[in-house]
């Protein structure tokens, strides 16, 4: 996800983030840097050599910093990104389980109903428009329960 533009807010200490999507907020207080008594940000800008997908700011010091989008979308909460987490986090498993399996990649391949073609793109951790479906109907040909689990937020 690309960074359109940048802000920040000294006096409600943080920056104002703005994607093709929507508009997110990120504190000061999450940063890298540490902003010391009394300073602020001085400058902040969009990072060309982040790919666009983060900014770069300075403080009232001199010191710079760099937030990645990432970052900003997991502070926020965004579902899409929590989604894509899960996704890869599930594709890792399966990648361990389908390589300590004893079932053959042909025989996954039978059982899932699908193409080898297909096959290899559950197991892409990069691929991240794969249905989380596929990945639970694979894991249950590997003989795994997946159970989830719901907790509360730590304080």
């Amino acid at each position: 996800m690309k960074v359109r533009s940048v802000s920040f807010n000294n006096r409600k200490k943080g920056f104002q983030i703005r994607t093709s999507s929507s508009a997110l907020w990120f504190p000061y207080a999450k940063l890298d840097v540490r902003l010391g008594e009394g300073e602020g940000v001085a400058q902040v800008r969009v990072d060309k050599e982040l790919g666009g997908e983060g900014f770069t700011y300075t403080l009232d010091s001199g010191r710079e910093g760099a937030v990645h989008v990432d970052q900003v979308l997991e502070y926020n909460q965004d579902p899409s990104y929590l989604r894509d987490i899960l996704v890869y986090k599930l594709t890792l498993e399966v990648q361990a389980r389908v390589s300590a399996s004893p079932l053959s990649k042909r025989e996954i391949v039978r059982r899932l109903g699908t193409s080898a073609a297909q096959l290899y793109r559950l197991l892409d951790q990069t691929n991240y428009r794969k249905s989380i479906d596929q990945l639970l109907k694979l894991l249950n040909i590997l003989e795994c329960n997946v159970d989830l689990v719901v907790r509360a937020k730590r304080a």
